[in-house]
């Protein structure tokens, strides 16, 4: 889980919430991290033998590592207490190895801070969850202004979690002991507040709601990684000439196959920067290569060619780029009023109607309906509308949309008559 502070150092209380106690360390002290077969067999009987809920944590190496993998998981359960696991040093197949604490973990609930996080890390080594809460999510369903754990900690239990670990390298060995007690505490006492938050949403009515959104966390896919990934290196907008756009792409896919290979985060092999650098000036021999910024050290010196050859692939592409990237749903809400300006009166007219609700219902307007959903419906209204000239037909027809979206049935019910109106009401009337 991460949550950048500085290293070390405990969080800062919020002058907003009570005085809180500071948590340190583990009320039964930093267990030792399983790491062989035999350990990781004996994490999973201690974890047997306790009852209800699992706390469930993973730490990973982004901005360190390519994968997005597990280094470290940890799990805490009543009458068991924690469990650090070591999922890549036992030198087996994960999913083999860490099978038995994935059975323990399907026999009852995971709790979880920022689910959508750590799922795909913990699916990869074969845990998944048959029921999962988390609280995160259900802090954004209360309407706190601050969902980070400690921020949460500190609000329902008083008490003041030590931060600072979450963006190191977790692929390091062995780990500090620092690092392990922060580790450790951050499923400390992710149950209690479970229990808390859970209490608030009780009371707000948003039990329900809570359950739906957690489900479909919980069995949510994620859409096919986008083909143009290295559109988004950052400063390409700086480049416009498409010959220089092949370069960007050229260097930007040669880097990643080697960070791919290497397991490293690509910005270690080469920074956006000096791809957006080599891509303008386009040197076509070592001497102006290592005269850029970047390339002029040892180790980029050393690898020079491979960069030179990419550029000269870019030279030699027949169809290059253009600066335009394939569209994948409407364009940027702001062009709306030049380009589709039916669709821009809306949007305004949409936005306002969920705004208002939302504020009624004690939500975030991003939570009761997911923004991009809202824009693809206005934007595409005229097919998706399509013979829905009365509010019975709007009606089913927005109701379809949100369905095919993805929206939960609770979203629909509270959203479908506020957009409904909006649609129902011509450009020339607002």
């Amino acid at each position: 889980m991460s949550e950048p502070d500085t290293a070390g150092s405990v969080v800062e209380p919020d002058a907003d919430q009570p005085e809180a106690t500071p948590l340190l360390r583990p009320r039964d002290g930093v267990p030792a991290v399983s790491a062989s077969r035999g350990e990781i067999a004996r994490a999973a009987d201690l974890l047997a033998q306790g009852t209800g809920a699992f706390a469930v944590d993973a730490e990973r190496a982004s901005g360190f590592r390519y994968s997005n993998r597990a280094y470290l998981v940890q799990i805490r359960r009543a009458g068991a207490g924690t469990v650090l696991i070591d999922p890549v040093s036992h030198g087996g197949d994960p999913v083999e190895v860490l099978a038995p604490v994935a059975e323990v973990l399907a026999s009852d609930e995971w709790v979880l801070h920022a689910a959508d996080q750590d799922l795909p890390c913990l699916a990869e080594i074969g845990m998944r969850p048959t029921s999962l809460y988390d609280t995160e999510l259900a802090g954004r369903l209360a309407n706190y202004d601050r969902v980070n754990l400690a921020a949460m900690v500190q609000r329902l239990l008083g008490l003041q979690l030590t931060k600072g670990h979450g963006a190191a390298d977790w692929s390091k060995r062995p780990l500090p002991d620092d690092w392990l007690n922060y580790a450790a505490l951050d499923v400390e006492v992710l149950v209690d507040l479970r229990d808390a938050v859970a209490d608030v949403l009780a009371e707000q009515g948003k039990t329900e709601w809570a359950q739906q959104e957690f489900e479909f966390l919980r069995t949510f896919e994620g859409a096919p990684t986008r083909r143009d990934r290295w559109r988004r290196t950052s400063g390409i907008h700086k480049v416009r000439n498409p010959r220089a756009l092949a370069a960007v792409r050229e260097l930007w896919t040669t880097r990643d196959q080697i960070a791919r290979r290497r397991d490293i985060a690509p910005g270690r092999i080469l920074p956006d920067s000096a791809i957006v650098n080599a891509a303008t000036v386009d040197p076509d021999s070592v001497e102006k290569l290592t005269a850029l910024p970047i390339f002029g050290g040892s180790r980029q010196r050393r690898s020079a060619q491979v960069w030179l050859d990419a550029l000269a692939r870019a030279r030699a592409t027949s169809e290059p780029p253009s600066s335009a990237e394939p569209s994948n749903g409407p364009p940027p809400a702001s062009r709306w009023a030049r380009r589709k300006p039916e669709a821009a009166a809306r949007l305004e007219a949409v936005r306002s109607g969920l705004t208002h609700l939302a504020e009624q219902l004690d939500l975030p307007a991003e939570n009761l309906l997911a923004p991009d959903t809202v824009r693809r419906l206005c934007w595409d209204w005229e097919l998706t509308g399509q013979g829905a000239d009365s509010p019975a037909a709007t009606a089913a027809a927005v109701e379809a949309f949100l369905r095919d979206c993805g929206a939960r049935n609770w979203q629909r019910d509270l959203t479908v008559p506020v957009l409904t109106a909006a649609l129902q009401v011509s450009p020339t009337d607002r």
